[in-house]
């Protein structure tokens, strides 16, 4: 009886890590993803001298695809524009025209924190 009792704990704590373990990777994973869309849009700006429109921009030649976020597995991202300073000189694209602002960073809208208390759309 008691080594019944003490293997159902064991089996127990067992699956609390599992469950852990695949939001840890979920995590993880999209960390990296931010990572490389962020990598992304700063080699675009470094080619371009401008900031991407939208994240579909950067396919193919930044990315092969955007990624979907492992939290909520959509492709919706929040995208952070850049704001114009309205006390610089405002910038033109190859025609003249007035550029249109750009994707200068990307969030998670995942709703809920981190294992370590971060909230997903501050990472």
């Amino acid at each position: 009886m008691v080594v019944v009792t003490i293997v159902g704990i064991l089996a127990g704590i067992a699956m609390v890590q599992v469950k852990n373990m695949q939001r840890k990777a979920r995590e993880t994973a999209l960390m990296d993803n931010l990572h490389q869309m962020r990598k992304a849009i700063d080699n675009f700006y470094a080619d371009k001298q401008r900031f991407p429109a939208s994240l579909d921009e950067l396919v193919p030649d930044y990315l092969r695809k955007i990624p979907p976020d492992p939290i909520t597995d959509q492709t919706d991202w929040e995208t952070i524009v850049e704001t114009p300073d309205p006390d610089a000189p405002q910038e033109t694209d190859e025609f003249g025209s007035p550029a249109a602002p750009g994707v200068i960073d990307v969030k998670s809208k995942a709703p809920g924190n981190t294992l370590n208390g971060t909230p997903y759309n501050e990472l």
